[in-house]
């Protein structure tokens, strides 16, 4: 599996560790609350690098391809 396929399987996997959305996975969380983190600043590390992909991801109109990805 190439490295970006795996990033993007992640989006699909990982729980929100904390917060209102405790629980969901990242590609559920809604754009609302993904936007107030772009005011705001994503977390450090690898959680705010999947948020803010996450973020791009679906302002863009691309969420397609995260339920995509889902179903595998």
């Amino acid at each position: 599996m190439n490295a970006e396929k795996e990033i993007l399987l992640k989006l699909v996997t990982v729980k929100m560790p904390f917060g209102k959305y405790e629980g969901r996975k990242l590609h559920q969380l809604p754009v609302s609350y993904l936007e107030w983190f772009a005011r705001k600043g994503f977390p450090k590390g690898a959680l705010g690098e999947q948020l803010a992909l996450v973020h791009t991801i679906k302002t863009t109109g691309l969420d397609h391809i995260l339920h995509e990805l889902e179903r595998l």
